[in-house]
């Protein structure tokens, strides 16, 4: 048993392996003893747990343990949990075939920002734009896709870099290159961060634009539904919070810069500008008349993506999947593998959010945040919003805002459906919902998938951005954007 734990688990620490394999072995002790609402609720603080160990272990193999043992304790039905994933089949739908069109759309979207960045000399006029483009993409797009496009970019020019560092002759401005050890030494560092603090703003641009439109983030399409909001009136009813989260978020990072703090404010040395410029030329002679075609049609899909979605013309996931068709059939795109890999990205995360499911049909069978709902449900009206916003943003914080969001949209919908609010009270709750799990949660790496993926992928340890860097570099962002939320509630 224990080398089955070990081979899931994977790199975790010996104690969080031990922790769950001696929880799961008690399960059935607790039922019996304390009864289903205490096991229950330590379910849920030990699927926190896995969520929280997702550096070390994806917490599709440890979650999904536990939501196993949950089953077969009898805490809620297979009835209940396919239940949950057909009421959100458009969640599921965005996850797959967005992210997937969005695949093919990398080319253009690198190009966007390789361009950018050489373009741009003012280093906060460049850190804002990163935001605001970042922002607005993630707006219509899926931020994991967003930020996995910005890690590619980075990641090409570090390599251009460190191929001018490793060898003795280039291509790329001779007389620009200095001596080979000088770029190891401080140019290296005053590279690394320069990147660390642009992939930081664009990390923080994800989650504000996310927060403005329901297809930003996976659990505004989930709230939405609940709602029956359409695209417009989803942007139309968040605006008095994003929109001012959007503002404080640009000042925010323009003020970083300007003062130099938490990491942020390095500018670019002229000697690798030089060969990200040589380099950049270089590609854009290569290019090939079928790879210009190809970046037309991108371009194109990219319009027909805002207005599909601007006029709701179907279900975002149909739209997701009509525009993979159309982007691969126009470019030529037609082996079954080359398309394969556009769904790697976004099943595992599918796969966990059914996982996710199965607790939402624990706490929903055990009515387990009825209490937590149903008290702050007695506080004055005009406080209830604020508080669902500081509960949402401290747990998205620690966990997945997904889950998070999940939790409290169906408890607030069923509270709803009893009679115990009404419809505008219903909306107000769910501003707070949405903002709550996507603006607090920038405080650590745990809450939002984008900054996951980031201190995970191949170019964080190049640039030399830790768990700890990233929080530090973060937390300006949180306490901003915390406060802002809070009080436009």
């Amino acid at each position: 048993m224990i080398i089955a734990f070990k081979s899931f688990l994977g790199n975790s620490p010996r104690w969080f392996k031990l922790v769950i394999l001696v929880f799961l072995g008690l399960c059935f002790p607790v039922k019996l003893t304390l009864g289903t609402t205490i096991l229950g609720w330590l379910f849920l603080a030990m699927f926190i747990l896995s969520l929280a160990m997702a550096l070390k272990c994806y917490p599709l193999q440890s979650g999904g343990m536990l939501a196993l043992a949950i089953l077969a304790c009898g805490l809620t039905s297979p009835y209940t949990v396919w239940h949950e994933i057909e009421s959100n089949l458009g969640v599921l739908a965005l996850l797959i075939f967005m992210v997937s069109f969005i695949y093919f759309m990398k080319p253009l979207l690198s190009l966007v920002f390789t361009k950018l960045i050489i373009g741009v000399q003012r280093k906060w006029l460049l850190a804002l734009i990163f935001s605001a483009t970042a922002a607005f993409l993630s707006a219509f797009l899926d931020a994991l896709t967003v930020m996995a496009v910005l890690i590619a970019v980075f990641s090409s020019l570090y390599s251009v870099y460190e191929k001018i560092h490793s060898s003795t002759t280039s291509d790329y401005d001779h007389d620009a290159i200095p001596d080979r050890d000088e770029m190891g030494g401080d140019i290296l560092a005053r590279f690394r961060s320069f990147i660390r603090s642009l992939v930081m703003h664009g990390a923080v641009g994800t989650a504000l634009g996310g927060a403005a439109t329901m297809v930003g983030e996976p659990q505004n399409l989930l709230i939405a539904e609940k709602l029956d909001w359409s695209f417009t009136q989803f942007v139309t009813e968040m605006s008095r919070v994003s929109v001012p989260a959007l503002v404080a978020g640009f000042a925010t990072c323009i003020f970083l810069e300007w003062r130099k703090l938490f990491g942020y404010g390095e500018e670019m040395d002229d000697t690798v500008r030089a060969i990200l410029k040589g380099y950049v030329a270089e590609e854009d002679q290569k290019r090939s008349p079928h790879e210009v075609y190809a970046l037309w049609i991108q371009g194109i899909s990219g319009v027909l993506l805002i207005v599909g979605l601007g006029m709701h013309v179907m279900e975002v996931g149909l739209i997701g999947l009509c525009l993979l068709v159309f982007v691969t059939a126009l470019t030529g795109i037609n082996e079954e593998h080359r398309i394969g890999r556009a769904f790697e990205e976004s099943l595992p995360f599918v796969s966990l959010l059914c996982i996710f499911f199965v607790v939402v049909g624990m706490i929903h069978d055990l009515h387990l945040f009825e209490p937590v709902i149903q008290w702050v449900l007695a506080k004055p009206v005009e406080s209830q919003p604020q508080l669902f916003f500081l509960a949402n943003g401290a747990l998205s914080a620690i966990s997945d805002n997904v889950f998070v969001a999940t939790v409290y949209i169906n408890e607030v919908k069923a509270a709803f459906d009893a009679g115990e609010i009404n419809r505008e009270h219903f909306e107000s709750l769910a501003v707070s919902i949405n903002t709550g799990t996507n603006l607090p949660s920038v405080a650590t790496p745990n809450g939002q998938a984008a900054f996951l993926f980031l201190l995970t992928s191949a170019i964080a340890p190049l640039i030399r951005l830790g768990y700890l860097q990233m929080v530090v570099m973060s937390a300006p962002y949180a306490i901003v954007l915390t406060a802002v939320g809070y009080f436009c509630q």
